[in-house]
């Protein structure tokens, strides 16, 4: 109601009737979930660490990552997923880790680092047992080191001398015991590095004969075997619990995820925790779960181990996949194995990879782009090197193909979703349509409420038309004209009596999306000449 004047003046009022500019919301946030090294940070004012187990934690770039998860860790693949997506242009993204690999209190899944010392007299038979205090591979960076006090030869000289030095060596710090015997008394071996070692324990494997025969040999030996046992997974972890937060759905609270990626299933997958059709049952609820919050896109990753026509039969044996909530990417990945020697390669599922693509070609050219034609930055191979006749039998059917090409390296081949529907083929129609219609509904919360007439939808149609045009200007829209590439509707043949009395407004928009040039045909011949010319 208008402000009530009573003296005589000028008065001035705001009035709202400007444009309210609808922004674009972004397209590259993506989420992994898996497993990790260790989960959690540290607790504020010296309290406790806080566990990060079944949080969707956002990280920002790859040394917040580590802080948080720790590194790399044999048998998970989330990690290299992580690394993967920041290496190839990802910026922002949310872990979820549903199990740790490298940290455990519990002594049933940390099996301890050990090493076994012969026998100096005798190398077949074992001296003394050594195990890291600490379980996981922590103590797989211990070494321990013997020396004794008189060379070998000279004990009965000596009188039988049996004592030796142990030396414990982690990182740049060591622990030297010296003077250690098999006999009893303080210098006993069991007695003194048991309880002043922080890093190992001892036990004695030769109980009988000579103590000079049950010394260990000579050397430096490094600790091994230090692991965390996985515990076996379900297909129900990864699904995870809305109420609860946890897995898959503890993602549903989280607005400005875009890109959703489960490396970890296949690892699960590889130590038999679930079956194959488990595998299947997860990617097909994680379709689902990318449906119903409408602007994610799942990244899929194909089992390992599958031959070109293997995964063409597994694809159409699951006429569930049809979806254009996601894509298919084939073969896995072969990167540095940052656990062995140097030069060796292992091999991993290309979903965290594929991830940083989409997001670099979000920054550098628009999501209207398709993310494909692009090389994967850290790949160094595949596991197999698909021919271009093993592909004409993939792409129709909806996988895309990685595919490495000499002088140009390691590149994705592919850019359609799982849809059999050809309106909806290219992934970058669908994300371009998810960013829309998201920049479009937030944009325009402002409507709700306001008087449903003809002014409302005036100033609908002039936003949200604003909005389209820069789209159009962008290059993500087919046409010479704003015209031709959209419109905007919202009038009262959409919003009759009936219509206004249910408390509805209904605007209509149609758009024309450019599609990727997915196959470059030249038409080459002979030509004679312009006539008459020599």
């Amino acid at each position: 109601m208008a402000t009530s004047y009573l003296s005589p003046g000028v008065y001035v009022e705001e009035v709202d009737r400007g444009i309210k500019p609808i922004e674009g919301v972004g397209t590259s946030v993506a989420a992994f979930i898996g497993f990790t090294e260790c989960a959690e940070e540290p607790g504020r004012n010296g309290a406790a660490p806080v566990s990060l187990l079944n949080q969707a934690t956002l990280i920002t770039n790859w040394n917040q990552y580590t802080a948080k998860f720790g590194g790399f860790v044999p048998g998970a693949y989330l990690p290299q997923a992580v690394y993967g997506y920041f290496a190839n242009g990802g910026g922002r993204c949310y872990v979820i880790s549903l199990s740790t690999f490298g940290v455990s209190n519990d002594p049933a899944r940390a099996l301890p680092a050990q090493a076994t010392l012969p026998c100096g007299a005798d190398p077949k038979s074992e001296s003394l047992l050594i195990k890291a205090r600490q379980g996981g591979p922590a103590g797989n960076t211990i070494t321990v080191s013997v020396k004794h006090a008189t060379p070998p030869g000279e004990e009965q000289a000596k009188g039988d001398n049996d004592a030796f030095t142990l030396i414990v060596q982690r990182g740049g710090e060591a622990e030297r015991f010296e003077g250690l015997t098999f006999g009893g008394g303080d210098n006993n071996v069991e007695t003194l590095v048991n309880t002043k070692s922080k890093w190992v324990q001892v036990q004695v494997a030769r109980k009988t004969g000579k103590l000079v025969e049950r010394r260990p040999a000579e050397g430096t030996y490094a600790l091994q075997g230090g692991e965390i046992k996985a515990l076996a997974v379900s297909g129900q972890q990864f699904e995870g619990d809305v109420a609860r937060r946890e897995g898959l759905g503890a993602l549903e609270a989280i607005d400005d995820v875009t890109m959703v990626c489960v490396p970890d299933l296949m690892s699960a997958y590889q130590r038999g925790d679930i079956p194959l059709d488990t595998v299947q049952g997860v990617q097909k609820t994680l379709l689902d779960h990318c449906e119903r919050m409408r602007y994610r896109f799942a990244i899929l990753d194909a089992p390992p181990g599958i031959k070109p026509q293997q995964i063409h039969d597994w694809k159409q044996n699951q006429a569930r996949y049809d979806s254009k909530y996601g894509a298919l990417y084939y073969p896995w990945l072969s990167v540095p194995n940052p656990f062995g020697a140097s030069g060796a390669n292992m091999l991993v599922p290309p979903s965290g990879y594929i991830a940083g693509i989409y997001a670099r070609t979000d920054s550098q050219r628009g999501v209207h782009k398709a993310p494909a034609n692009e090389t994967i930055s850290g790949a160094v191979g595949l596991e197999f090197n698909l021919t271009k006749g093993e592909q004409e039998g993939l792409n129709p059917v909806g996988i895309n193909c990685l595919r490495a090409f000499p002088g140009r390296g390691i590149r994705v081949w592919g850019a359609r979703t799982l849809a059999s529907d050809p309106a909806w083929r290219y992934i970058n129609v669908r994300r371009l349509f998810n960013f829309v219609e998201a920049s479009i509904e937030r944009g325009t919360q402002w409507v709700v409420f306001e008087p449903n007439d003809a002014d409302l939808w005036a100033r609908v149609r002039r936003d949200v038309t604003a909005f389209l045009r820069q789209v159009w200007r962008s290059g993500a829209l087919f046409g010479a004209t704003p015209e031709q590439a959209f419109y905007v509707k919202c009038d009262e043949e959409l919003n009759p009596p009936e219509v206004r009395d249910v408390g509805q407004l209904i605007i209509e928009v149609g758009m024309a999306p450019v599609k990727p040039a997915e196959f470059v045909i030249f038409r080459i011949s002979q030509w004679a000449g312009p006539s008459g010319e020599v």
